[in-house]
């Protein structure tokens, strides 16, 4: 058997019965655009750990398009494909886990300044269909889990926000579905400061939504560029939605939030990607203590 007729029966009787059509379409992706592109005419029994490897330093040197993240993405779809295949005695030897990946630098994440982000509080609290952005900044939603919420999903008397579902735009509009992970699936207190804002906006809306347009929900993209606006017309530079959720994380930790109940509240895996993403992100933060250590030369 060939790799790619392999691909393709790993793809429709594995991948798309146990995974989200969202994650289905990327594997597809990554198999058609590069595995078996390159790969898929290789006899399944006959790949060997060198051509595995050639191929991923294809990806890497000829390729500079792709990004070590992107590269690492495709080789874990390799793996699965290729880890499937050994359980089920179709090959005898799995020999995935001899591949060397590339190696992926963490993102530096972009939060807005505190100045930058009382402007962008300013200007949400003047207008129903910004509370979305306000939301973010003290819950550090995903931009999917915050057009997906609900009113019902927001509990006013305890103040706790339930994080049970999200969403992305297709084709056909937009398509609900539980969250990134189960870790993701999550409760949040909300500051007490932000329910009395959020108890007029849902007695003003005529929709079941948080965030709403015309009486009903609206996309992920749409929302996006209402954000992109209102940062170019208060003249703040561009960053994209998400940041929304890092400058929270960022001011949580700046106001002396634990790692461990910070990870918790953004749905990570565990705190050490928390830790990780933000430690490095509080540039003004760690600039006020080290100002504070440097008063004890002056006395």
């Amino acid at each position: 058997m060939k790799f790619k007729q392999w691909l393709d029966v790993w793809l429709e009787d594995f991948v798309r019965p146990s995974m989200k059509f969202r994650t289905y379409k990327r594997y597809l992706v990554a198999v058609r655009t590069h595995i078996a592109r390159i790969l898929g005419d290789e006899e399944l029994q006959e790949l060997s750990a060198i051509k595995l490897q050639n191929f991923v330093a294809a990806l890497t040197t000829r390729e500079r398009t792709l990004s070590p993240g992107t590269v690492n993405n495709i080789i874990s779809v390799m793996q699965g494909a290729l880890k499937r295949a050994y359980l089920l005695g179709v090959i005898d030897e799995y020999i995935g886990d001899k591949i060397v990946r590339p190696r992926a630098e963490e993102r530096r994440v972009q939060c807005f300044t505190q100045a930058e982000q009382r402007r962008i509080e300013a200007a949400a609290k003047r207008k129903d269909r910004l509370t979305g952005v306000l939301l973010c900044l003290y819950s550090g939603l995903r931009i999917g889990e915050l057009i997906a919420l609900k009113w019902s999903d927001i509990d006013f008397k305890r103040g706790l926000l339930d994080v049970s579902k999200s969403c992305h735009d297709a084709k056909g509009g937009v398509v609900f579905e539980s969250p990134k992970s189960a870790s993701s699936v999550r409760v949040i207190p909300l500051p007490k400061q932000i329910m009395p804002l959020l108890k007029e906006v849902k007695r003003r809306s005529n929709c079941e939504f948080v965030v709403s347009g015309c009486g009903r929900h609206i996309s992920v993209r749409s929302y996006q560029r209402t954000f992109a606006l209102l940062l170019k017309r208060l003249n703040i530079p561009h960053k994209g939605f998400h940041s929304l959720r890092h400058t929270f994380a960022t001011r949580a930790l700046e106001c002396g939030m634990d790692v461990k109940t910070l990870s918790e509240i953004l749905g990570h895996k565990n705190p050490t990607i928390t830790l990780n993403r933000y430690a490095h992100s509080m540039l003004e933060h760690k600039r006020a203590m080290m100002n504070k250590l440097g008063k004890m030369l002056q006395k």
